[in-house]
């Protein structure tokens, strides 16, 4: 089944809330949880337990589970199975942009379906490239996924950079 298809399904049964995981050490410790492997696995149990059968999407933010290593990354394969088991689409917000095989290896960590982080759909970042997105277009179409492209960000500083004009003259 296709990432739309998947997704179709999920907001017609479920409405179109999408939830984002994104346990900062200030909401786990508003928890009164430790900012450790322990208590991120403890915030993410709860919350992929708490949304099951009542969001159509869950959006973990894995910069939150990188940030403790190898045990945070379990946590976060824990979280995007968990979820999927649930019925929830899962989008890997992972923000990812590289080139060639680089690209080509984040797109098979994240979207091949036999991949331990399998999403999905993942977020990418285009700053280097159209060509840079190939490899996750490819991987995503191979594997029935989707590809989020950040275009024009919500943070305010974005600005600066998204909506920059090239001037006539060589900078270089």
């Amino acid at each position: 089944m296709t990432f739309g298809a998947r997704l179709d399904r999920a907001v017609s049964a479920r409405g179109r809330l999408c939830v984002g995981i994104d346990p900062h050490p200030a909401l786990l410790q508003a928890w009164g949880l430790a900012d450790d492997a322990a208590g991120l696995a403890r915030f993410s149990r709860t919350a992929v337990e708490a949304l099951a059968g009542e969001v159509a999407v869950v959006k973990p933010q894995s910069a939150f589970f990188e940030r403790h290593g190898a045990a945070g990354i379990e946590v976060l394969e824990e979280t995007v199975r968990g979820s999927r088991a649930a019925g929830a689409v899962v989008v890997l917000d992972v923000k990812r942009g590289d080139i060639g095989s680089t690209a080509a290896a984040y797109a098979d960590a994240y979207l091949r379906t036999d991949a331990p982080l399998a999403a999905d759909a993942v977020t990418v970042s285009p700053y280097l490239g159209f060509e840079s997105l190939r490899p996750f277009l490819d991987t995503a179409r191979e594997n029935g996924a989707g590809v989020f492209v950040l275009a024009l960000t919500s943070n305010p500083e974005g600005g600066s950079v998204q909506r920059a004009r090239v001037v006539a003259e060589d900078v270089g």
